[in-house]
């Protein structure tokens, strides 16, 4: 039996054209692609709610909201906290997709809990909704190269031409994660999508 309340998947980033192909909007992008293949040929009903974009979807895991906060990185959890509030979400249906600086570029991995790892939009969605048991699906975007010190630089920063060929096939992969993770739970999904592609 699926419980009542439906899964909250939140993708991280920033809004407006300025950020759209950013390392730090991974997380935009992951949840565009769990909708596409969700809804293709329709695409997704977007509505403004809860300070972000709102659409939802359902299937054999019940109901899914998924939200976009638009409030800027820095300020996700106004947006997580108002939508959880709302559909009445306990924080082990929340999965945040977020971009991950410790992992290459292309590593997905599922986590339960934790800090924040100096991840800003976890860290405000922790400060501002007071939990921390929530479900993360990390991106790695990799670090900058030697002699780059500047990582705000690089988060905020477009991917590389040859990784952006590659995008297409990770934002698949990691859409594949949210649905191992709403289907048949995080267990499950660790021990699928943890262990880095091909290996």
């Amino acid at each position: 039996m699926v419980d009542e309340a439906p899964w909250l998947v939140v993708g991280l980033g920033n809004p407006g054209p300025k950020y759209a192909g950013h390392r730090h909007n991974a997380g935009f992008m992951v949840v565009d692609a769990w909708l596409d293949d969700r809804e293709a040929p329709l695409a997704p009903m977007w509505r403004e709610k809860f300070h972000g974009l709102v659409a939802t979807t359902s299937g054999a895991f019940g109901r899914a909201v998924v939200l976009k906060p638009q409030t800027f990185m820095n300020r996700s959890g106004k947006a997580v906290q108002a939508a959880a509030a709302f559909h009445q979400v306990p924080s082990a249906r929340i999965v945040v997709v977020h971009d991950e600086l410790d992992f290459e570029f292309g590593r997905v991995a599922v986590k339960c809990g934790g800090g924040h790892g100096g991840h800003n939009g976890l860290r405000d969605i922790i400060a501002i909704t007071g939990k921390s048991d929530f479900i993360r699906l990390r991106i790695g975007i990799g670090r900058p190269g030697p002699g780059r010190t500047d990582v705000a630089g690089w988060v905020l920063s477009d991917f590389t031409a040859s990784e952006r060929a590659e995008t297409p096939d990770l934002w698949r992969h990691a859409s594949r994660a949210i649905t191992a993770i709403v289907e048949r739970g995080p267990a499950v999904a660790m021990n699928e999508f943890n262990t880095p592609r091909g290996t």
